[in-house]
């Protein structure tokens, strides 16, 4: 989905990113990733996907549909513009702006998470389990509308573990990341990445987060039309990571699956 914001691309491209990157409070559990309790035993599993198997949709711009094999689905980036056909169990929602967050959620949706505090103040630290996935955030850090200031804690990147695999949304990130964000993030799989390189994380600045966190498959969101998408592409095949395009919206994740060096996947819809 293209969008415009108010939001000037010099400024926030010149606004320095490192200042912003102070560590967010610990998780909850300081078991990072895979914890123990992503390897409980799993409810009764459908026929869609295998005990070992994660669905990912890309519903568009910064919203996935995530569905686990005991059924569970969750809608990443919640908001009252792009939403998955199917009223999500669980949503999740960042504050950079309104195409990430929902002021009207279904009222089916059974848990929302958001990933800042509505009401300011230190951001909420999750580490919760839902039928067989287990969903934990890292705060980071964002910059005022217009760049003129930071707004501590405004920002979650939650981490999806499901079928011994770890998945990370980017959310709308600002900043590289500092030794404790990754060390609370731990082992990441898969990683959903805003790659527009101007109204978040500039390219270079999202290369290095990518790098440290050390992903195996990496798939691009929030991106504003194929030029800003082929942009990331090009500085990713620079680093001598493969890139492939899907037919599809859709995938199915395994731990066998996963490239054994890193490779973004783009998946259909924006």
């Amino acid at each position: 989905m293209a969008a415009t914001f108010g939001l000037s691309l010099a400024l926030a491209m010149a606004l320095g990113a490192a200042s912003l990157a102070t560590p967010g409070k610990a998780l909850a559990s300081e078991e990072g990733c895979p914890g123990l309790i992503a390897r409980r035993a799993s409810p009764i599993i459908p026929a869609a996907l295998a005990q070992n198997e994660v669905g990912l949709t890309y519903v568009g711009h910064a919203t996935f549909l995530i569905e686990t094999a005991a059924g569970v689905k969750i809608a990443t980036d919640y908001n009252d513009y792009v939403r998955p056909s199917v009223t999500p169990d669980i949503a999740t929602m960042n504050r950079a702006h309104s195409t990430h967050y929902s002021t009207r959620p279904d009222p089916g949706i059974k848990t929302i998470l958001r990933g800042w505090n509505p009401d300011g103040g230190r951001a909420p630290a999750y580490d919760q389990r839902f039928g067989d996935v287990r969903i934990r955030n890292v705060v980071t850090n964002i910059r005022q509308w217009g760049g003129e200031s930071t707004i501590m804690e405004g920002n979650s990147i939650f981490v999806f573990e499901a079928a011994d695999l770890c998945i990370a949304h980017l959310g709308h990130l600002h900043h590289t990341l500092t030794p404790e964000h990754l060390k609370q993030l731990g082992r990441i799989d898969v990683a959903l990445v805003p790659v527009d390189g101007s109204y978040t994380l500039d390219i270079e600045g999202m290369m290095e987060v990518l790098s440290a966190m050390g992903p195996k498959l990496i798939v691009p969101m929030h991106f504003f039309g194929q030029s800003t998408l082929n942009r990331f592409l090009d500085r990713a095949r620079s680093k001598s990571w493969d890139t492939a395009r899907l037919d599809s919206a859709s995938m199915t994740l395994s731990r066998e699956t996963l490239p054994g060096t890193p490779r973004v996947v783009v998946l259909q819809g924006y």
